[in-house]
């Protein structure tokens, strides 16, 4: 079986055999490191509406939607199978909207180690974005999450990435 294990960029997800492994960061630099992910969720005028009143009969939807955020991004090593449990430094889930019907979520992770949290950010919008759903699923079942991306990362030996456009959420 060929692994590509001679290439210089190969994945480094895999072992010699091809199968998949949890990369050992015993000899990278403690640095530290931010990542910042996006998502949207779009929905009807009413259902923003009173999610911005704080009227849905669940409660308070971003109050509960950033709770779930930053929970998740604590947890992600029990949701992604090969990321490394990390001490998080700081999670801050922001929300903005258009006044129309869409709901923007960022988050921002940050720690000092050995490895990033782009995974971390990720994990946090889409858990930020399910909970709105969840809250408001009474409301309406047809709202639209995403698309979900990474807007930039800092530190770490590949370095500084921001997304092509420059753009964050809202």
């Amino acid at each position: 079986m060929e692994t590509g294990r001679n290439e210089p960029d190969r994945l480094t997800h895999f072992n010699e055999q091809g199968r998949a492994v949890m990369v050992d960061v015993s000899d990278k630099a403690v640095t530290a490191r931010t990542a910042v992910a996006e998502t949207k969720v779009t929905m009807r005028p009413d259902t923003l509406a009173r999610i911005r009143e704080g009227t849905v009969a669940k409660g308070d939807v971003l109050a509960v939607a950033q709770v779930a955020g930053i929970q998740a991004a604590k947890r992600t090593s029990d949701w992604i199978p090969m990321c490394h449990p990390l001490p998080l430094t700081g999670v801050n889930v922001r929300f903005s909207d258009n006044g129309r019907d869409t709901l923007y979520i960022t988050a921002e992770v940050k720690t000092t180690g050995k490895t990033g949290v782009e995974m971390e950010a990720l994990t946090a919008v889409s858990a930020v974005a399910l909970t709105v759903y969840d809250m408001c699923k009474a409301l309406q079942k047809d709202m639209e999450i995403g698309p979900t991306r990474l807007v930039s990362k800092t530190g770490g030996k590949s370095g500084d990435y921001k997304a092509a456009d420059g753009a964050g959420a809202g």
